[in-house]
């Protein structure tokens, strides 16, 4: 065993002997350290024994250590030893400690977003397909081209989602004061989105707050239920609704409309009081001329059959097949009707009527439904609403001859106050009767 005084200057003399992979100089001063020779590299070395075991334990390349830190160091890990502890075990823990906690600030660090989509992955399952799409759109990235109509300063690409912003911080930055600014910011922009959004990161917050990897970074305080009330204008009721001297103005204007596709699509959404986007989905195989049904895919229940009246189904027959969707469109990517609210606003412009939205067709059906004093479990069947009553929910089972009964009276009273004529039902396009036998 080569053993002498390390100094600086015979570390730098140190090499090599030729033939040798490794060799070892140990200092008299500090007797457990010495220094380590192997090709290209030197660097101090701690050797001991415990429980008649040699431990051995690198301390680091001579550049980076000085040779009275090196000293020092073997005196502590000698330390160690006489206490029983194996210095090598002790390094492990420590750098196994250094890593977890690199990983754990890298973990706080991360975006919200990551979270977020733990969060969908784990709610998918329980939420509808509709559902899960607006959770989805509520962080996308934005910069799509628009295949909806534009709004009067708006650009030719989507904007990114309304929570992309917050949810780029990491969850635990996330705090009321970040939430009451960003709140503050969409409120004036956008406030029935800002309302949704805010209800929705609250439902994503907890979800946090209950699961382990996210508990104690989320702060579940972040959106408190009064900061809506007072960041949030106050929530008015829609009342956009076709009343009934307006009629004749609006199926003129409406029946006008160069594109027969967006004209029946109108006029179908107005007499069955269907939302937007359930007249949008009728394939063909969902409307059934013979039997004078139409099924439709219901966003709460996932679909219900209505009747097909006599006036819409001539509405419906007279359209080209195009494809499988009803109202077909041969310049959207999907091959349905996308937007139908730029040439349903020239038509109010050019009838001289107020604004009126296309789910205020919904609600014109459903108060139009009242002249001929239709049953309001009635109206709320065709249209999809719940139940609002005991009786509606447990003693009230309609079949589809009573709600054609009362529907087709209802197109029938809205034709006539239009100035239009109701085909009769053996005479309407597409329609064939089933004689009983």
């Amino acid at each position: 065993m080569n053993r002498e005084r390390l100094t600086p200057d015979r570390i730098r003399r140190l090499t090599l002997p030729e033939g040798a992979g490794q060799s070892f100089t140990w200092d008299t001063d500090a007797p457990r350290l010495a220094v380590r020779v192997t090709a290209g590299a030197k660097s101090f070395i701690f050797e001991s024994k415990l429980s008649r075991q040699t431990v051995r334990v690198t301390i680091g390349d001579v550049r980076a250590w000085t040779l009275a830190a090196a000293r020092d160091e073997a005196r502590r890990l000698q330390t160690m030893i006489d206490q029983g502890i194996d210095p090598r075990q002790e390094k492990l823990e420590r750098i196994t400690a250094a890593k977890v906690k690199r990983e754990e600030a890298k973990r706080i660090a991360t975006p919200a977003l990551d979270a977020w989509g733990s969060y969908l992955a784990a709610r998918a399952p329980r939420w509808g397909e509709r559902t899960l799409l607006d959770h989805q759109r509520l962080v996308d990235a934005g910069g799509q081209l628009k295949t909806r109509g534009r709004r009067p300063g708006e650009g030719d690409t989507t904007l990114p989602g309304i929570l992309l912003p917050l949810l780029s911080h990491p969850l635990e930055q996330i705090d009321t004061d970040r939430v009451r600014a960003w709140l503050q910011d969409e409120a004036t922009k956008r406030p029935t989105a800002a309302a949704l959004s805010f209800r929705y990161l609250r439902a994503f917050l907890n979800w946090c707050s209950d699961r382990p990897e996210y508990r104690d970074q989320v702060r579940a305080d972040a959106c408190i239920t009064r900061m809506a009330k007072d960041e949030l204008p106050k929530k008015t009721a829609k009342d956009d609704c076709l009343q009934r001297e307006q009629l004749p103005a609006w199926f003129a204007a409406v029946r006008q409309i160069g594109n027969p596709v967006i004209a029946a699509y109108l006029q179908t959404a107005l007499l069955t009081g269907a939302r937007r986007e359930e007249v949008a989905g009728i394939r063909w195989e969902d409307v059934d001329f013979q039997w004078r049904s139409m099924t439709i895919k219901d966003k709460v229940d996932g679909e219900r059959t209505i009747p097909l009246t006599p006036y819409v189904a001539s509405l419906l027959a007279a359209l080209p097949r195009r494809n499988e969707w009803v109202f077909s469109s041969v310049t959207a990517a999907s091959g349905r009707l996308q937007e139908p609210r730029i040439m349903h606003n020239k038509a109010l412009t050019t009838a001289g009527l107020p604004a009126l939205s296309i789910h205020g067709l919904r609600r014109s059906f459903g108060t139009l439904a009242e002249w001929v004093e239709c049953p309001a479990g009635v109206s709320a069947q065709i249209m999809g609403h719940k139940p609002s009553a005991t009786a509606e929910k447990h003693y009230r089972v309609r079949p589809l001859d009573l709600l054609r009964m009362w529907h087709t009276k209802i197109e029938a009273w809205i034709l006539t106050e239009a100035g239009i004529e109701q085909p009769a039902e053996d005479r309407a396009p597409g329609l064939r009767v089933v004689s009983a036998v």
